[in-house]
């Protein structure tokens, strides 16, 4: 299973305090994680780190068998799916679904003076059409809902045929119905022999979707556990990370979580 992230003893240090500490993961091609924790654990700036966009204080970050540091990020970047909320605050609002999608192939925010090749455009309706968006292709952006917001920012991170997809808190501020559409969507996904390595951020376990594989837990910015789903999902690590007794269910590869009465 080749590797497409390492971390090694990793440390990141802001004004005299660790908000990652210690860390070492290693995610491999065929896996699916999901990253859990309460806010402040440490989980987006992994996922930065990941998606090359800070380097640790100390410590080693492999990403696509390049080193951070050692590496020219912008070469290594356009390998990296990255699907996050302050990417879809850089769209312009007037930006046209497919031109959102299609201007991935150049690393950009908003269309400008690029030439696109026609494979480009067939690639982005390709895209926009497997995450069920092609009614809404000529949309403005900013007129979308919350839902089909989520799904174009996923739509353009897959856009380029990534070697690692990056999702933060893709399912945030969804109401249910949007939130369990786009579960789906991304659990056949996940479930894809061609899909790439994929690391998901999110604060419940109801969002994880079907065909992820492992989980890590985050407190304080070290790690509580990590491993596969079955074995490192327990009421124990998230009691332990969630500072608080909590009860786990399981049912047809969804979980559920409450704190124990």
């Amino acid at each position: 299973m080749p590797g497409v992230l390492e971390f090694t003893d990793v440390v990141v240090r802001r004004d005299g305090k660790n908000i990652v500490d210690n860390v070492s993961w290693s995610v491999h091609d065929d896996q699916r994680w999901v990253v859990l924790g309460p806010n402040g654990a440490g989980k987006t700036t992994l996922l930065q780190m990941a998606a090359c966009l800070m380097h640790p204080t100390s410590g080693r970050v492999d990403v696509l068998d390049e080193t951070l540091g050692r590496t020219d990020v912008f070469e290594l970047r356009p390998r990296i799916g990255f699907a996050s909320s302050a990417m879809a605050r850089r769209v312009p609002a007037q930006e046209s679904v497919l031109n959102t999608v299609m201007t991935a192939a150049f690393s950009v925010v908003g269309r400008w003076r690029e030439q696109y090749d026609p494979i480009d455009e067939r690639r982005a309706k390709r895209v926009i059409e497997q995450w069920g968006l092609a009614d809404l292709a000529d949309r403005a952006f900013g007129t979308l809902s919350d839902g089909e917001q989520k799904r174009v920012q996923i739509a353009r991170a897959v856009m380029t045929d990534p070697e690692l997809l990056l999702l933060d808190e893709p399912t945030a501020s969804l109401d249910l119905g949007a939130r369990e559409e786009l579960l789906a969507m991304l659990s056949g996904y996940a479930q894809s022999p061609t899909t790439p390595a994929m690391v998901m951020v999110t604060h419940h376990v109801e969002e994880i979707p079907v065909g992820f594989t492992h989980v890590m837990l985050l407190k304080n910015g070290a790690v509580v556990s990590a491993g596969p789903i079955a074995e490192s999902l327990t009421e124990e690590s998230l009691s332990e990370t969630f500072g608080m007794p909590i009860a786990l269910r399981e049912h047809a590869g969804r979980y559920s979580a409450r704190a124990q009465e």
